[in-house]
């Protein structure tokens, strides 16, 4: 992989910025789209930025934005640990640019479990397993539950992110509701949980990236072009939203 340096467009929930990057942060951005997002990134020299532009101020600015930062080692799941999250943020207004999380795995890699040994009941969906698997008890299912070919076990305590790089909340786990369809419960930002249909998952890599429409309507200007989900500006004529 090489290490060259390339001036690149990464995004995130309130702006973006240019930045130079190498092949291997590239492909952290990537989520599956054209665009690269700084959210999979992390933090990065701000050596390296060479402008952004804020969404609230609706402006650029040369240089780069201020990265405020904490190192709270916390373990937000058995044998992962929050390393790093920060912020980047305009220097005039103090709005954010976008949010970053770093974890590091410790032990065996993809057994991460939900620290709480016990999960609170599901307050609207009721988990049973599919005929030809028993039915397990009253209570929430925690085993992950498992297809012909691969286990869900390994994304408990993954960071889930919309299409636009805002984070939404962490995977909890996986099960089947009472119409037999596999779905991936989250605990949001706000400590609530939310479930959200297999279909609408993206993608599954270092993080969770839903696709288009799982958390928002798309923004339709009225010039006729379909934005994004979140867009604050036409992507085609400019106009603001």
């Amino acid at each position: 992989m090489s290490s060259e340096l390339r001036l690149k467009k990464l995004r995130g929930s309130g702006g973006f910025i240019m930045a130079q990057v190498t092949d291997d942060q590239q492909r952290k951005g990537n989520l599956g789209g054209p665009d690269l997002f700084l959210a999979p990134i992390g933090r990065l020299d701000v050596q390296l930025i060479s402008k952004y532009f804020c969404n609230t101020c609706e402006k650029d600015y040369e240089g780069g934005p201020k990265i405020e930062f904490e190192n709270p080692n916390e373990e937000v799941a058995q044998n992962l640990i929050l390393k790093e999250r920060g912020q980047y943020v305009c220097t005039t207004c103090g709005s954010t640019i976008a949010e970053y999380r770093e974890f590091q795995k410790v032990g065996e890699v993809g057994l991460a479990k939900p620290i709480t040994p016990e999960q609170p009941p599901m307050p609207t969906v009721s988990f049973e397993q599919p005929a030809a698997i028993p039915t397990p008890p009253p209570a929430v299912n925690t085993t992950p539950v498992q297809s012909a070919d691969s286990t869900f076990s390994s994304i408990t305590g993954m960071t889930v992110y919309d299409s636009n790089a805002k984070k939404v909340g962490i995977a909890k786990q996986v099960g089947i509701n009472s119409s037999h369809q596999v779905v991936l419960v989250i605990t949001k930002n706000d400590g609530s949980d939310q479930t959200i249909e297999w279909a609408k998952i993206k993608k599954i890599g270092e993080i969770i990236l839903l696709g288009d429409g799982s958390q928002e309507s798309s923004a339709l200007c009225k010039c006729g072009f379909e934005n994004k989900p979140g867009s604050k500006f036409c992507e085609s004529c400019g106009t603001k939203l």
